[in-house]
């Protein structure tokens, strides 16, 4: 059955550095109802999230090129939206929610859609 997310949270930002895996994410998330932004990078992602406002989710990779990795990314998220939800993804390491910033949710790679849509309404 389909749901749609709270209006709040129904814009994705997906910070993946892999295009086929960002597609696959953004696909997984649109079928949910949501709005799916995509950037490559956290470098790419800072000025999006600077020139938006309804930016309700913030899901990135945490290794990925660039001056900023996803953990800090988030970081600076949570210190300067602290409205935005957290979600972090990673294939080589394994985190716990009180390891991420503002009791973000951690989905290991490879997730599957339930997965990931389970973080995304959890961080909610």
């Amino acid at each position: 059955m389909f749901s749609c997310p709270p209006l709040a949270l129904s814009v994705v930002l997906v910070v993946e550095d892999e295009d086929l895996i960002r597609m696959i994410a953004a696909d997984m998330l649109q079928d949910e109802g949501y709005t799916v932004l995509e950037v490559a990078t956290a470098d790419d992602a800072w000025p999006l999230l600077e020139s938006r406002s309804d930016i309700g989710v913030l899901f990135t990779d945490v290794n990925m090129p660039g001056h900023m990795d996803g953990l800090a990314l988030a970081a600076r998220v949570a210190e300067r939206w602290p409205h935005i939800r957290l979600v972090v993804t990673s294939g080589r390491c394994g985190l716990s929610t009180h390891e991420l910033p503002d009791n973000g949710q951690f989905v290991q790679k490879p997730y599957h859609h339930g997965d990931l849509v389970s973080a995304i309404a959890q961080a909610a």
